[in-house]
């Protein structure tokens, strides 16, 4: 659903302004290869805080916690 609303936006702005349009589908790979690097951080800060997590509720695990 987020691809079709995505290619509905762009096709809105491809007939109010083609040239933009145009030189957003092309700026679009420069973009998402700049944005990996913040995703990949954003996996490891999500990594290292599930792994907080899980030694922090270990003790509650082990005396038999259910959540």
């Amino acid at each position: 659903m987020k691809s079709l609303l995505t290619l509905i936006a762009w096709l809105v702005l491809f007939v109010l302004c083609w040239p933009l349009a145009i030189l957003a589908l092309l700026l679009w790979p420069l973009v998402w290869l700049m944005s990996l690097p913040f995703r990949l951080i954003g996996i490891t800060f999500e990594a290292a805080f599930a792994l907080l997590r899980a030694i922090l509720m270990l003790p509650a695990r082990v005396l038999g916690h259910r959540p």
